[in-house]
């Protein structure tokens, strides 16, 4: 198995991850998305605590990357709280969607934050992608699901922001274990607060179910950072909306729920999107007219 393949298979079991967070979340029943969030990201600091202890990496931070970091903890912990909110108020598959239009979001902030450039084919697979999240939220003003629905996409644009500052991290020498372990605390410090004043009690269960969830954001979240340090973005990233089918499948044969015509459309047009973007970032229509050409 090369590299890329290894990649694949990281990044689509990260995806299956997610999905399972996403479930299990939806399994702990009727608690705040707060409280939800400082237990997923409470296995998270752990886990990548028991790494850093283990490895002993040296950890050095200029100016810039201090400030990188807490902006992707600021903008990451708002897309958390966002997704859970959506995740307990759509259908599993639409909150999975909304959260995955993140990657298009990440271009638009690369060129506000890190002045990438952008050219007319990611231009238009940005709009492209838009009209298919019009017809997963499918803003009419009479769906009793607006008002989640944009909250699911708010999540979207921040984790955007978050993975774009990410990014620039990365290309800094900021290590992934490290960066993993503080946003998770600053996640649990932000929302420690509103759970000691404000905590709902819980059954076992519910605490499980809700552990259960951490374990797959961890796994998650470590999968992902090992796929793109087996191959780039370009190469992979695509493999990234395997999560949306997963959970799809797991909210219809868990919660029996079925997504409707629109959604189904919308799927099919940010996905398709989405493989014209690695087709494309990856050469695949260059080497077509150069076929031609000869």
């Amino acid at each position: 198995m090369n590299q890329r393949q290894k990649g694949i298979v990281c990044i689509i079991m990260s995806s299956f991850s997610f999905a399972l967070m996403n479930l299990f979340v939806r399994l702990s029943g009727d608690l705040p998305s707060v409280q939800k969030s400082f237990f997923r990201n409470l296995i998270a600091m752990l886990f990548a605590l028991a790494i850093l202890l283990k490895e002993k990496p040296t950890v050095s931070l200029d100016r810039e990357s201090k400030r990188y970091l807490l902006y992707r903890s600021v903008f990451g912990t708002l897309g958390i709280l966002c997704n859970f909110y959506a995740v307990d108020h759509l259908v599993l598959s639409d909150a999975s969607l909304l959260n995955k239009m993140s990657p298009f979001f990440a271009i638009l902030f690369g060129i506000l934050i890190l002045k990438e450039k952008i050219n007319l084919f990611q231009l238009s697979s940005i709009v492209t992608a838009f009209i298919g999240v019009l017809f997963v939220v499918k803003p009419t003003g009479l769906s009793m699901d607006l008002f989640p629905a944009f909250i699911g996409l708010l999540g979207g644009i921040c984790a955007g922001a978050a993975y774009t500052y990410v990014r620039a991290m990365g290309q800094r020498g900021v290590q992934g274990p490290f960066i993993v372990f503080f946003f998770s605390a600053f996640s649990c410090l932000v929302t420690l607060p509103y759970l000691i004043f404000h905590f709902h009690p819980m059954n076992v269960a519910q605490t499980a179910t809700l552990l259960l969830a951490g374990l797959a954001a961890a796994g998650g979240q470590f999968g992902i950072t090992a796929a793109y340090c087996y191959a780039p973005a370009r190469e992979i990233s695509v493999f990234d909306y395997s999560q949306i089918p997963f959970s799809a499948l797991l909210g219809y044969f868990v919660f029996g729920q079925v997504p409707d015509i629109f959604s189904w459309i919308g799927y099919l047009i940010i996905s398709s999107t989405a493989i014209a973007m690695f087709l494309y970032t990856n050469g695949y229509f260059n080497r077509k007219k150069d076929v031609k050409a000869k």
